[in-house]
């Protein structure tokens, strides 16, 4: 009690409030009103102005912002408080960092800490000492809790054991197991997810197709719903998530995502649910419970969901398949640099371009490959080896064509099935209601009319589906499909076959194509998806990059490589239209032919500019300048007066700024008509 003077009790005291989780608050009520007590205490060592700061309540004191603590170090380091009263250092801070920061103020301007073991001055270095000591003591046992809390929820996962929570598709028997949702309807909607993911191979196709045919997906439910899930149309997260979870595989997993620690303004930013490659998973137990689909379907499905990423910085991945008639768009890999390479259209004819080493060291582009050469070669090679499986492909498209029931209509009747009971459900509760309580019985027949609305609108739906549906196929149509199967080059060129289905199938067959250039030869190498490999040699007509086209004229090569300094892209197509210039294959020029002819010959683009850094002006700058009217300068450029040139017929004159400042001062130094110095002249310009 000595240490506490008046100097201490002319100020007021603080009172710091603190619980750690929103669950201590729901349940830990006798530890808030011991804290809430030390209000009292304080009145009773002598202090009459005293302050309660409880702003901090559920906020964890491991190094989090915590605005309650940062207004408490603000009142101090005023001068305002003589004393800090906490029921123990834990509360205060459970870091170094505070604890030690709290200690340093309290000492600077002189203010105790009380806690329910006795008082502290941070000025005498005993009590410095011993509360430097219970400061470390509480970030220990902090330390310790977290360290046994965690290892005792990997020692129980490492037997599977751990159940935090369950997909959609399971429920959770006991305490430590979990089983298939017993709802047709719930495992019949899954299924529906994988079987056409194997079929589109595009988690965005799939989700697409279930937006279009008003198929609803179980949602695990955060509100309380019975069941435990609800029914929505998808969004491409839940289609993602579903396709990414091994939960659907029968394994296990623990582990799968992490937490990232960071610092920014001072303070611990924690980023939760960071996910880790599988190999760094804590606990991976395969066959736990009853699948979906195989482990090696989940991979397989991982591979092609990585596959399909189009970033920049996805190098070896293929992309999805994407709109467009080239075929091979993110199969071809370039054997010079190892890098993809990419499409780039010009009108009606692709290629296949890499651009990595111009990109990244400057060089030349390594290949260029015009895109119906090489794809038909190719389509030739996948068809020569598929062709004893056309048969096979046949067959099961008869048998797909003729199933009883498509997969949306089986969703829809077992969506039915689900609405005709809660109907019925509705019926029974309004029957069993007293009919003059009219506040419940109301509420019941509207809830009963809804239900009866959704069967009917689902009725409608499954009719217009029935409606919509192909007639099943004829003996004639069956035979037609038979022998497109024997001759698959048929089926290929047939035109219902679109270049989406063509992609698809040659991403099932193909993993990759290494392709180099070796003067007008390509070399390709086929990498099957079995493993093995086929050599293949491409003839093309056209030259490497960067070398003369033989069917372009060389003067149209030199009147673009002109204009081009005289004019943007699509004024240029203009001029050759009328011109009566052709491309190479006897089309018209557009703006972007054009651009893409200047690519090819690396002809550099206009510039706004360039006219002025070769000291020329155009002939209506030069009329301005000279003072007389467009035609007038015309014939001035005719006659010699002035030089200029123009590059073709309806090009633009480029006239030397010199010249006409020169005619223009000469114009100038002329003498009046008149000697009358008073005499006016008319400006007819």
């Amino acid at each position: 009690m000595t240490k506490i003077t008046t100097e201490y009790l002319a100020r007021s005291a603080c009172v710091y409030i603190r619980q750690s989780t929103a669950d201590q608050l729901t349940h830990n009520h006798e530890s808030r009103r011991r804290q809430y007590g030390l209000a009292d205490r304080a009145k009773q060592l002598g202090w009459t102005t005293i302050e309660v700061i409880d702003d901090d309540l559920g906020r964890s004191g491991g190094g989090i912002a915590r605005p309650g603590f940062e207004r408490l170090l603000a009142t101090i380091c005023e001068g305002r408080v003589g004393a800090v009263l906490a029921i123990e250092a834990s509360r205060l801070a459970r870091n170094g960092r505070d604890w030690h920061t709290l200690i340093e103020f309290c000492g600077l301007v002189g203010t105790i800490i009380v806690d329910e073991d006795g008082i502290y001055d941070p000025r005498h270095p005993n009590d410095r000492l011993l509360l430097g000591m219970k400061g470390t003591m509480s970030e220990l046992e902090l330390s310790l809790f977290r360290q046994r809390s965690q290892e005792a929820l990997k020692q129980k996962a490492r037997r599977g054991a751990l159940i935090l929570g369950v997909a959609a598709g399971y429920v959770k028997v006991g305490r430590d197991r979990i089983e298939k949702n017993p709802d047709q309807r719930v495992q019949g909607a899954l299924q529906l997810v994988f079987s056409k993911f194997s079929e589109f191979q595009s988690a965005r196709q799939v989700h697409i197709w279930l937006r279009d045919e008003s198929i609803e997906l179980p949602v695990k439910s955060r509100k309380g719903e019975a069941r435990g899930i609800i029914w929505r149309l998808p969004a491409y997260n839940i289609v993602h998530n579903i396709l990414n979870n091994p939960i659907y595989a029968g394994a296990y997993a623990f582990g799968r995502t992490t937490s990232r620690v960071s610092v920014e303004n001072g303070r611990k930013r924690v980023r939760r649910g960071v996910h880790r490659p599988m190999a760094e998973w804590d606990v991976l137990i395969k066959d736990h419970h009853e699948a979906y689909i195989t482990w090696d379907e989940f991979e397989r499905n991982l591979r092609v969901i990585a596959n399909n990423a189009t970033g920049m910085s996805s190098a070896t991945a293929r992309g999805a398949v994407r709109q467009g008639e080239l075929l091979l768009a993110g199969l071809l890999r370039c054997g010079h640099c190892g890098r993809k390479l990419h499409v780039h259209c010009s009108g009606k004819i692709g290629r296949y371009d890499c651009y990595g080493a111009r990109t990244n060291h400057g060089t030349e582009r390594c290949i260029t490959i015009s895109g119906l050469s090489i794809d038909a070669a190719i389509c030739k090679e996948v068809l020569r080896v598929l062709k004893p499986l056309g048969i096979d492909a046949a067959v099961k498209a008869i048998e797909t064509q003729t199933s009883e029931t498509t997969a949306a209509q089986r969703q829809l009747e077992l969506s039915l099935q689900q609405t005709r009971y809660e109907a019925a459900h509705a019926r029974r509760q309004y029957d069993a209601v007293d009919p003059a309580n009219r506040l419940v019985a109301g509420e019941l027949e509207r809830r009963w009319n809804e239900a009866l609305q959704a069967v009917h609108r689902m009725e409608g739906e499954i009719a217009a589906i029935i409606a919509r549906r192909a007639p099943p196929l004829g003996d004639q149509e069956r035979q037609q499909l038979l022998q497109l199967g024997a001759d698959l080059e048929r089926a290929w060129t047939h035109p219902a076959a679109t270049a989406a289905t063509r992609k698809r199938i040659l991403r099932t067959a193909l993993n990759e194509i290494v392709v180099r250039r070796d003067g007008a030869i390509i070399h390709a190498v086929l990498h099957w998806q079995g493993g093995s490999h086929t050599a293949l040699q491409i003839n093309q007509r056209l030259n490497a990059a960067g070398r003369r086209n033989p069917r372009v004229p060389e003067d149209t090569v030199s009147l673009v490589r002109e204009l081009a300094r005289l004019m943007p892209d699509r004024q240029i197509a203009r001029l050759l239209n009328r011109s009566g210039k052709t491309t190479g294959h006897g089309n018209g020029w557009t703006e972007q032919r054009v651009r893409g002819f200047r690519k090819h010959y690396e002809i550099e683009v206009y510039r706004d500019g360039e006219w002025t850094e070769r000291g020329e002006i155009t002939l209506n700058a030069a009329a301005g300048a000279i003072g007389v009217c467009k035609m007038t300068a015309l014939r001035m450029l005719r006659r010699g007066d002035v030089k200029g040139r123009q590059v073709c017929p309806g090009a633009p004159w480029a006239i030397k700024v010199e010249d006409v400042a020169v005619l223009a001062a000469r114009k100038r130094s002329v003498g009046p008509v008149t000697p009358n110095p008073a005499q006016p002249t008319f400006e007819f310009q």
